[in-house]
Parts: structure tokens; C-alpha cells; sequence
């Protein structure tokens, strides 16, 4: 699902003139690292306006888009034509977009969106401040879409995640693994490792403001320190994460199954709260189909990985994400594919259709499978995972987590184990009379197990 956050600011000023504090709109949408671009821009504009959450008082409103797959660019389009309704119906005088789409088709929607006052691309939101007040002066259309692969992003952030306890650290950007099928690293650039030392000061401000939940992100996160420092050193990285006091949980995102090495495995595995939760993009078992896609594996070494991860780590979360319809993909190796996800039985799987992306490689392939088959694949591959699923939490009956309460919903308080990343796993149903605060961990007992989501009542309060 495509994120949707408003975030903004709370003052009535009827025009935009130099000096003033206005009410500003965030609207973001796409993944974890835009959510992070996102609370980037509102630490460097906080200081300056106001937040509120009501879209129709709003004087600026940013949209940080996302351009990913088809569905996505959709999704940022009908968002712009949706805020670009607050010019006539609020008083919103300036319509900025930002991000992935921006970065990709600014030229073409300069010419087609008037709507939109400047746009701006994944390398030019430092200079937000700038083109807002440039803007202001003189009245006219901006458009910076510069491309640079040099650096990371960085800055101070105003958090957008739940009740202050979960905080997404970005360790690298861009990504070199050139899959066929890929637009990102023209978008974002090869991979680029942050600092270090960035990367602890950060983590420390974080821990410090209340943040339990550390979630390490990047396009690869295995890569990092590949480019900067001649190897991979993130089990380093995390050793020193594992340190920092006040943190519960450090949850990692985006480990290619390629990159998964040994050392990383045991500082996982050791770790107090490294958690055993490895989210590996597979997309495909066939070797033909993985060849095709440019993936630098193959099935014996995909196979490989998951036994060493079981074998060390029994209590260890695999999520996956699999692709159905690649060009070229045959009824066996589709088959293939199936037969294997119900006998690997891994935990979390998000299954999507090929999205043919201009500027990709596999936008040229012969044999482009019709959407028509790729959706029929998608939900066989749905099916058979949701049985995989339901048994896996049936044998959690009776088992004890601790879990962060999130909210709640109807008779139920929700929250997340472990096994459970924000936004993209299942969630724990609570039942209890007791009032639960969001932001805590509580302990509790698995009473009844559904397809992807569980139902347990509060066993009894853990320290913090």
C-alpha cells in the first residue's frame, strides 16, 4: 500500500509574502526512504511554518511522489490533481512536488500540470527553503531536477512514524545491483554508503527523544561500506547500534540475498536487539527468469542463505517479495515458483505484477506476458502463501510475545511483535479490559491465529 501522510501547519495568512510564517502541507507518498526524504524536509521547514493537518488551510503544499512502478506514478499523479482542488477550494497559493516522479518526468510535467509551482527532484530538496522564497518574489514556474549521484541526503528530521517510538535511519542511497526490470538507479543513483559517524549521531539524538524501534533501511542494505571503505562492514555498523542505550529493537530492511554474509549472520544472531527479521527481495526461484532479470544469484545460493539463517537463528521472520509476469516466463517456470514457495514455507511474502518501466531493460523484452496472466499468477501465488501463512500462525498458539501497542481498533488494541514490520506484516489484536498506552510494550499470549494477523490477550507487563 502507498503511504499517506499529511503533515503541516496551522496559521491563516491570506497571501504569500516575504517573511511571513505559513501554514505548510506535506503529502507523502512510496517507501520507507521517501518517508525519510520527507521528514527531512519538514526538520529543515519546521522552524519557519506550521503544521496542521488539515489540507484546506494550508498557504504551501508539498507532495514528495513517488515513480516506481505504474500503480505508483498513478497514485502521485491523482495526489497532485487532488491538492492542486485547495487552490480554488483552500488557500493554498504554492504547489511544490518532490521525489521519484519529479526526479524522472520533471521536464514532461512542467509542461502538463500548471497546476504545480515547482518541482523539484530527489537531489534538490536541500534547497526547498531557497525556491519557496524565490518563488514568493517573483512569481514564476521553478524547476530543479539536477541529477547527482554524490553523497546521502542528511539533516535533522521531524519524525512522522507512530507516537515517536519507531524511527526509519537511512545508511546508504542509490544502488548498483542494475536489475533489468529497475528504475532506481537512475532515479537515485548508484549506491552511495553514509557516514558513519552521521549514521551514530543520529541513532543517539534518536534514542535520546524516546525512539525504541531503530529500522535500517537502504536500497541494499548489505552494501554498505562496499564503496567507501573496500568491503562490507554493516555487522560493525550494527555492533555499534547494539550499543546504544534506550534502543529495544534495530530492525533491518532490504538484505539481497546475494549480500547476506557470514559475519552479518553472527553479529544477528548475538545481538541483544538486532532483531532475526531478514527482508530479502527474491522476486524469482527460476535461474532462467532470475538471469533475465539481471539478479546476481541463483536458486542453490538463494536455498543456501535461508538454511543458514534457519539453522542459526530457528526463531528467525524471512519476508520476501516475488514478481509474477516477467517477460518471458513460461508456464513451468511459473510453476516452478509456486511448487517452491509452499515447500520453502517462508514466513511474509508480498507478491506484485510486473510493472513494465520505460528506461529498464526489460521495457525492450520479447515475450511480454499480458496482464491478464501476470494478475492470474499474482493470485495462485497469493493462495498458496495465505495456507503457508495460516499454519505458521497456528503453531504461534499459546506463545508469549512482547509487542508494542500501536492503537486501537474497535474492541481491539493492536500492535506489532518482532516478527512484524510497520505498514507491511500483520498485526497482534489484543483483547483485554485493562487501558493500554500506545508507545508500550506489553506481553502477550496468542490465542487464535488468522491468515495473516493474530488475536492474543495481555499476559502481563513488561518492563521497559
Amino acid at each position: 500500500m502507498i503511504e499517506r501522510d499529511f503533515l503541516i501547519s496551522k496559521k491563516t495568512d491570506k497571501g504569500l509574502n516575504r517573511g511571513e510564517r505559513y501554514k505548510l502541507a506535506l503529502v507523502s507518498l512510496g517507501c520507507d526512504k521517501n518517508r525519510v526524504d520527507s521528514e527531512i524536509m519538514l526538520g529543515m521547514l519546521k522552524n519557519k511554518y506550521q503544521m496542521t493537518e488539515d489540507p484546506m488551510e494550508a498557504d504551501i503544499i508539498i507532495v514528495n511522489t513517488c515513480g516506481f512502478i505504474e500503480a505508483a506514478k498513478e497514485e502521485s499523479i491523482n495526489t497532485i490533481l487532488e491538492m492542486a482542488r485547495f487552490k480554488e477550494e483552500g488557500q493554498c497559493k504554492l504547489l511544490i512536488a518532490t521525489g521519484c516522479l519529479t526526479q524522472r518526468y520533471g521536464e514532461e510535467l512542467m509542461r502538463e500540470m500548471p497546476e504545480l509551482d515547482v518541482i523539484l527532484g530527489v537531489n534538490s530538496y536541500a534547497k526547498l527553503d531557497e525556491y519557496v522564497e524565490k518563488f514568493i518574489v517573483d512569481r514564476k514556474r521553478i524547476i530543479d531536477t539536477a541529477w547527482s549521484d554524490v553523497g546521502v541526503n542528511d539533516g535533522r528530521r521531524l519524525l512522522t512514524t507512530n507516537f515517536g517510538m519507531t524511527a526509519y535511519v537511512r545508511i546508504g542511497e542509490g544502488c548498483d545491483n542494475n536489475c533489468t526490470y529497475c528504475i532506481i538507479p537512475k532515479i537515485r543513483g548508484k549506491y552511495r554508503s553514509r557516514d558513519r559517524d552521521s549514521i551514530m549521531t543520529e541513532i543517539r539524538l534518536l534514542a535520546d527523544s524516546g525512539v525504541r524501534e531503530i529500522i535500517v533501511i537502504a536500497q541494499d542494505i548489505t552494501e554498505y561500506g562496499r564503496d567507501t571503505e573496500g568491503r562490507q562492514v554493516l555487522h560493525e555498523l550494527l555492533e555499534e547500534m547494539n550499543g546504544v542505550e534506550g534502543l529495544k529493537w534495530i530492525r533491518l530492511l532490504y538484505m539481497y540475498p546475494e549480500g547476506i554474509y557470514d559475519d552479518l549472520l553472527a553479529t544477528i544472531a548475538k545481538s541483544e536487539k538486532i532483531l532475526p527479521y531478514f527482508d530479502m527481495p527474491i522476486q524469482q526461484i527460476s535461474d532462467s527468469v532470475l538471469h533475465r532479470m539481471g539478479r546476481r544469484t541463483n536458486r542453490q545460493a538463494i536455498e543456501e542463505v535461508i538454511a543458514k539463517i534457519r539453522s542459526l537463528m530457528p526463531e528467525s521472520i524471512i519476508r520476501t517479495s516475488l514478481i509474477t509476469g516477467f517477460p518471458g516466463e513460461t508456464e513451468e517456470e511459473f510453476e516452478e515458483l509456486k511448487t517452491w514457495l509452499t515447500e520453502i514455507k517462508l514466513d511474509k511474502v508480498g507478491v506484485f505484477a510486473y510493472s513494465k518501466e520505460e528506461g529498464t531493460p526489460a521495457w525492450h523484452m520479447k515475450d511480454q506476458v499480458s496482464e491478464e496472466i501476470k494478475l492470474e499468477r499474482r493470485g495462485e501465488l497469493m493462495l498458496a502463501q495465505q495456507a503457508v501463512s495460516l499454519a505458521k500462525n497456528e503453531a504461534k498458539l499459546g506463545s508469549v510475545y512482547d509487542v508494542l501497542v500501536e492503537g486501537k481498533i474497535e474492541d481491539y488494541y493492536t500492535g506489532r511483535s518482532y516478527e512484524m514490520a510497520p505498514e507491511i506484516d500483520g498485526e497482534i489484536l489484543i483483547e483485554t479490559n485493562k487501558e493500554l498506552i500506545a508507545g508500550n510494550w506489553i506481553k502477550v499470549k496468542i490465542t487464535e491465529a488468522l491468515e495473516y494477523d493474530l488475536i492474543g490477550e495481555v499476559y502481563h507487563e513488561s518492563s521497559k
